[in-house]
């Protein structure tokens, strides 16, 4: 543990049908309000269509929800997320970067079809867009299509078969940099945040060390260090990293419904716990500031 208490109140991280969670924004709201979190982001990939149904759900419900969103970056051959938190949804220059990347996913979405029919399954763009209830298409939408066409046996099945990275219907999808994507957060007034830092192709401390340093000057704020696929000794090095950089330390259980049944609501460390105490008191600090 990191010698801190904790409350079972908080989620900062979490995905709605907007982009790849398999529930609305409002139902989303509403399982949060059931277990007792009263205070959470709705952080979907590369969009922020969910947010004003989330937040109009919380005021009726009694659910704080902070407006969020997940930004896909280039990194290594692979993928940093960057977290943001509070931006003005209707900020110009942020709103065009997420309808390029909402292009980017129109563009690939044919490509995993083709992929997926050279391996012998007949999917159609027309199934996928059904499963994804008119919402922005992501590869937990062809998995779940996969599952019920009985091609695989559930949603990790598909992805591990199909769909994940290096899996044979998988394709890469094009990204902004990870200093664009931070900018584009911190020019909307919001707080840019380093998600699953663990998740990282290249997570030693030298180089996460040099990317922090390299990414602050373009306004990066924080790290999301409690996450439940961290192991304790990350936790403990991205805190204490935070710390050494004067960043904010973040959350959240990247919540997806069925796709990712394994990250439960509200439970964000290791060993299944909520968010320390203090996070939620730090970030509408940090609010404040920015």
């Amino acid at each position: 543990m990191v010698g801190v208490a904790f409350l079972r109140r908080i989620d900062l991280h979490t995905h709605s049908l907007a982009s790849d969670g398999s529930l609305s924004a409002e139902e989303l709201v509403m399982l949060a309000h059931r277990i007792g979190v009263d205070f959470m982001a709705l952080t979907d990939h590369d969009t922020v269509a969910g947010v004003p149904a989330a937040q109009a759900m919380g005021r009726k419900i009694g659910v704080k929800v902070i407006a969020g969103v997940e930004l896909s970056t280039e990194y290594n051959q692979g993928e940093l997320h960057v977290l943001g938190y509070n931006p003005d949804i209707n900020n110009l220059a942020l709103n065009e970067c997420l309808e390029k990347l909402l292009n980017y996913r129109h563009q690939r979405n044919p490509l995993i079809i083709e992929r997926l029919r050279q391996l012998g399954i007949p999917v159609t763009l027309a199934q996928v867009a059904r499963e994804a209830g008119g919402k922005v298409i992501g590869r937990p939408h062809f998995a779940r299509v996969l599952v019920k066409m009985g091609v695989a046996a559930s949603v990790a099945e598909a992805f591990e078969k199909f769909l994940a990275v290096g899996r044979p219907a998988y394709v890469k999808k094009d990204k902004v940099s990870p200093e664009e994507g931070v900018k584009l957060i911190r020019e909307a007034g919001g707080i840019p945040v380093i998600a699953h830092p663990g998740h990282l192709p290249v997570i030693g401390s030298a180089e996460l060390t040099a990317l922090i340093s390299r990414l602050i000057p373009f306004g990066l704020l924080g790290i999301e260090a409690y996450y439940p696929e961290h192991s304790w000794t990350n936790v403990r090095r991205f805190v204490r990293l935070a710390a050494e950089f004067g960043l904010l330390v973040t959350g959240g259980s990247d919540f997806h419904g069925i796709s990712k049944p394994q990250n439960r609501l509200g439970q964000v460390l290791p060993d299944g716990g909520p968010v320390p105490e203090g996070v939620r008191a730090s970030l509408e600090e940090w609010i404040n500031l920015v």
